[in-house]
Formats: C-alpha cells, structure tokens, sequence
C-alpha cells in the first residue's frame, strides 16, 4: 500500500503552485505594492471601497468567466447594462419602486441573454459575431430612445434609490458593512459553488475542453452554451439597477462602456483559460480586485484614466500569452 503512494517531489510542487495558483501569488504582490503606494491601504474603509468599486464589472466577471469557461465570449455586457438600466429607470420613475424594476431588468436581462444564445446554437454563429451585433444594437436602440441623452431617476426617488448604492450594515460608529460588498461576495460564494458543485458548471468545463466529447457523452451542448449568456445577461440586469443607484441616471452614449473589456481582463487575470475548459470563481473574484487595486495604483501615480482601455487590453494579452506559454511547457 505505502509503494503505491506517490509523493509529489519539490519540483512538481512548485510547477503546480505556479500553474494552479499563480493568481494567488500575484495578488499577494499587488497588495504589497498597493499598500507601499497607498498607507491607508489595510484601512476598512479602503478595503471595502475596493469591493465596492470593483462589485459591478466583478457580478459580470462571474458570468464572463462562465461564458468563457464554455469557450465562448460575451461583448456585449457593457451595452446590455447600459440598455436595460435605462428603461429600468423608465419603469422606476413610472412605479416608484425599486422592487419592480430589479424584476424589469432582470426579465430584460434574460430576454437579450436567451437572443445571444439563439444566435449562437441555433444560428450557428461565432459568439462573437452575435454579441458584437447585440452589443451595437443595445446601444443604437437605447441612443435612439434617450436621444443620447441621458436617463435620471426622479428628484423625489434620489434618496430611496441611493440607498443601494450608499447603504450599508452598521456594525458600529466606524465600521459599516456596505450593501454591495456584500452582494458581490454572496455572489462570488454562490457562483464558486454553482460551478464545483452542480451539474452545469461541470457541464460548462466539459463543452469548453471539447465539445464533441461532451455532446457525444450526452450532454445538451446547446443548452449549455444558452445557459451562459442567460445567466450573464440576468447579471447584467442586477449590475443595471446598481449602476443607476449609484449614478442616478444612465448616460445612453456612454453608460458601461469598457465593462466587456473589464470583466474579460479580470476572468483572464484570475487564470481561467481563455479558450474554455478550465477556471476558478475564486481566481475570477481575486481578478476582479486585482484589477482594481491596478486602477487605484496608477491612479495614484497619476496616470491618465484615458488609458484604461489599453491597460485592460494589456492585461489581457499577458494573460492569454503567459497561458500559450504554461500549455507549451505542460505538452513538453
């Protein structure tokens, strides 16, 4: 019995340390150097600044990082997110209820992630083709009903509707759990869950390893796929209502825009492979900050956020590079 334990040697250790969890490592340096540039980093309320920040484009990531996973992608977030709030603000003056505009946006958001998934199973067309077309559609559609203007929450609704944005559990004088925080943590906990756990996040991994396997094992590939951008798209009805509270209006041109880029960059710096099969929510999660915490360290070294585009492009190709490279040494 003791000969057929096989006890991994250092080496192997620490190739599956780098490959494995090479997203931890990072993040454990860029807190380092957060911290070196920013003294009030370890504070509560910068911390919980950084989850806040980072909660919108982080409840896309979770849904990026399930699309991706499947070995499809979704550029159409930002403009679904920038559609959907906007009406959703419609619904929310007309009713004066937040209640019932989150179950509008939510409704919206499986609506155009269900027409994704068509495109894409019964279509036959390439993810990208049918989000890029969904992507340019949301936003014309929602140009052309705000005139490019954009969409405000009445006056009298301003302090109802902020408390999403604002609110928070108050533990004491000092400490405040916000609303947001806690919302982008059950999310990562209970998408981490739907994907070791169930059935479809193990039939997510499947089809984006090898498709024909999967369908040949009896798993509904089509259904699958659809099942991504559903749930993306609800996500992205969810981060709709969060980013009107905290704006209070939904600029039609330029609402969400960069949100594609965003949670694309923050999936691949979290080590799910870009080209499907593989992943972690937890490296999603870890991306997500990483990213931000990126934005907040230039931001102190003044760099112009004019550049957030490229930066995210930039993380993305070493991402994508550095995964080519790992998937070279391990067919070595």
């Amino acid at each position: 019995m003791l000969k057929s334990l096989k006890i991994a040697s250092p080496k192997e250790l620490s190739k599956k340390l780098v490959t494995e969890y090479s997203f931890v490592l990072s993040f454990i340096l860029l807190v380092i150097i957060a911290a070196s540039v920013n003294k009030n980093f370890f504070t509560w309320t910068n911390i919980s600044n950084i989850f806040v920040q980072s909660s919108m484009v982080g409840l896309i990531a979770m849904g990026m990082s399930m699309v991706i996973s499947a070995g499809l992608i979704d550029i159409s977030v930002g403009s679904q997110v920038a559609i959907i709030g906007g009406f959703g603000i419609l619904i929310l003056n007309r009713t004066g209820s937040a209640a019932v505009m989150l179950i509008f946006c939510i409704g919206c958001g499986f609506v155009l992630g269900s027409i994704n998934g068509l495109l894409v199973t019964k279509g036959g067309m390439p993810s990208m083709v049918a989000t890029m077309a969904m992507q340019g559609a949301c936003r014309s559609v929602i140009n052309h009903f705000g005139a490019g203007g954009p969409f405000t929450v009445d006056k009298e609704l301003f302090e109802y509707f902020r408390m999403l944005a604002v609110g928070g559990i108050q533990i004491t004088a000092r400490f405040k759990i916000p609303y947001l925080m806690i919302i982008f943590c059950a999310a990562g906990l209970l998408f981490d869950v739907i994907m070791k756990q169930t059935k479809l996040g193990k039939h997510i991994y499947a089809v984006g390893s090898n498709e024909t396997s999967a369908r040949l094992s009896g798993i509904s590939v089509d259904l699958v796929k659809a099942s991504t951008f559903i749930i993306t798209g609800m996500l992205c009805g969810i981060v709709s209502v969060i980013y009107a509270s905290r704006t209070t209006a939904v600029a039609a041109a330029s609402a969400a825009t960069g949100y594609e880029m965003d949670a694309i960059a923050a999936v691949a710096i979290g080590g799910t492979a870009m080209s499907g099969g593989r992943g972690k929510i937890i490296g999603t999660f870890m991306g997500v900050l990483m990213f931000k915490m990126i934005s907040n360290i230039l931001t102190a070294a003044d760099v112009s956020t004019y550049l957030n585009g490229a930066i995210s492009a930039a993380i993305i190709v070493i991402a994508v590079l550095m995964q080519n490279l790992q998937n070279r040494r391990n067919r070595n």
